[in-house]
């Protein structure tokens, strides 16, 4: 078969319908909204997706999947206009309240999923995703963003195929189906005639993150639902025995892809 005869999307929504790793709703965001604006704002994350990003010639931004606002809030001061969009209002108010905090007054919030119509949402010279690439259909996203964009976009995916560390799920003795892996992203905009450019960050993982043991069951039974009692105990057990030099260099990998507005 010819590279070019490959549908990497069609083989994007199979895996993503098989892997283990199930999208959350509003709602589920809604009520991680709370623990992520305590912990996300200082992140080695966000200082290295930062650093790849050249706003010479940006005066405006749309963030999609602005969470909390980790990055508007950022980049705002350097920027004339910034639109952030979320699907969790949750999110969106503690960003607000986060931008009147620092006075910052060109922040619009955008209300909106990946799924509702973007008729209505404004067009900014750099597009940006950190984060948020969780969706059904791949290229269908991908085309948005690059409509949406006058200049750039910059996006960013797991890298990996799982959202918990192989040793958890050692310890776990349970086996996952992996999401599709960042290479769909880039095979996908290859086929749109996108010639994308791939850089790598690290960012805290769940040893690093979580300073109870409470709290980290509660973050591997997000990303993983309906623990059983037995599992819930060997995470436990796994946690007591992490050294805490181990603790402190546990990162995950994310693929930074950008590029130029496809006309």
């Amino acid at each position: 078969m010819n590279f070019n005869e490959i549908d990497f999307n069609e083989l994007y929504k199979i895996q993503k319908e098989k892997s283990t790793f199930k999208a959350k709703s509003s709602e589920d965001w809604n009520n991680k909204a709370p623990s992520m604006n305590e912990r996300v704002h200082n992140s080695i994350y966000n200082e290295e997706f930062l650093k790849l990003i050249n706003l010479e010639g940006i005066d405006t931004l749309l963030d999609v999947g602005c969470g909390v606002g980790n990055l508007s809030l950022k980049l705002a001061p350097k920027l004339k206009e910034v639109y952030a969009l979320d699907y969790s209002s949750k999110m969106l108010e503690f960003l607000n309240e986060n931008a009147k905090k620092q006075k910052l007054l060109n922040i619009h919030t955008i209300n909106t999923s990946w799924y509702d119509s973007w008729h209505s949402v404004p067009k900014a010279d750099l597009v940006i995703a950190s984060r948020s690439m969780e969706v059904k259909d791949m290229k269908e996203a991908l085309l948005k963003l690059n409509d949406k964009a006058n200049k750039k976009v910059m996006i960013s995916y797991k890298k990996g195929g799982s959202f918990v560390d192989e040793e958890i799920l050692k310890a776990l003795k349970k086996e996952i189906i992996k999401k599709p892996d960042y290479i769909y992203v880039i095979n996908i905009l290859y086929s749109l005639g996108i010639n994308a450019s791939v850089n790598f960050i690290k960012s805290e993982g769940r040893n690093s993150i979580y300073t109870s043991k409470q709290k980290f069951i509660q973050s591997v039974s997000w990303s993983i639902d309906g623990l059983t009692n037995d599992e819930v105990k060997r995470l436990e057990e796994y946690y007591d025995s992490l050294d805490i030099s181990k603790k402190n260099k546990d990162y995950v990998q994310w693929a930074v892809i950008s590029w130029d507005k496809k006309e």
